[in-house]
């Protein structure tokens, strides 16, 4: 009735654990990496930022936005002038030409840049009784005659300069340019300085 297993013979349930083990496998499930999304580009992101228009509710609304808009204008305008930015100079001076004649006047001193202290000098001393002729008769000529050859020599210096080191661009009117900057004080002067006083152009 019970018959006794041999050594020999195969274990039943070992074949069928080693088969089943080596004709099954198990899926492994791999997680995506990233976001699983695709990258937006700049200027999608910039427009998501930006905030949308609104339009103006009434003509106060209209007038206050469009004042906003004029003073941050202006605004832009006189950083980019202080910086020297030739985006948002006059016509009068934009160009390399202009730029050479403010750095030949701004690096050197002169007597015109002092013109409007001289004459106010020369009006009080004017007040004086004793000092009245001399004042109106001496040193405003002298003083008149001086910036007018100073004018003449800066101007002529400055167009030759710019027919040296830029031929074939326009000189016109950059020896009147540069006179007329040399009798402005120099922190007044607009564009401002980019040069200092001694340094060779």
């Amino acid at each position: 009735m019970f018959r006794r297993r041999t050594p020999t013979e195969p274990d039943a349930e070992q074949q069928g654990g080693s088969g089943s083990g080596g004709t099954t496998t198990d899926a492994v499930t791999t997680k995506p990496h990233g976001k699983g999304r695709p990258t937006p580009k700049r200027r999608e992101a910039e427009s998501r930022r930006r905030q949308p228009f609104q339009a103006p509710r009434g003509r106060k609304e209209a007038y206050r936005q469009t004042r906003q808009r004029q003073r941050e204008q202006r605004r832009r305008m006189r950083e980019g002038v202080a910086k020297g930015d030739e985006r948002y100079l006059p016509a009068r001076d934009k160009g390399s030409v202009r730029g050479l004649a403010r750095n030949y006047v701004d690096s050197r001193r002169s007597i015109g840049e002092y013109f409007l202290i001289l004459t106010v000098i020369i009006l009080v001393l004017g007040f004086i009784p004793q000092l009245t002729a001399i004042a109106y008769n001496l040193l405003w000529p002298l003083m008149m005659a001086t910036i007018v050859a100073e004018g003449v020599f800066v101007a002529r210096k400055v167009r030759r300069l710019a027919e040296e080191r830029h031929p074939g661009e326009s000189t016109r009117g950059v020896g009147f340019y540069a006179a007329m900057r040399g009798l402005q004080l120099r922190r007044l002067r607009l564009p401002p300085p980019r040069v200092k006083v001694g340094e060779k152009i």
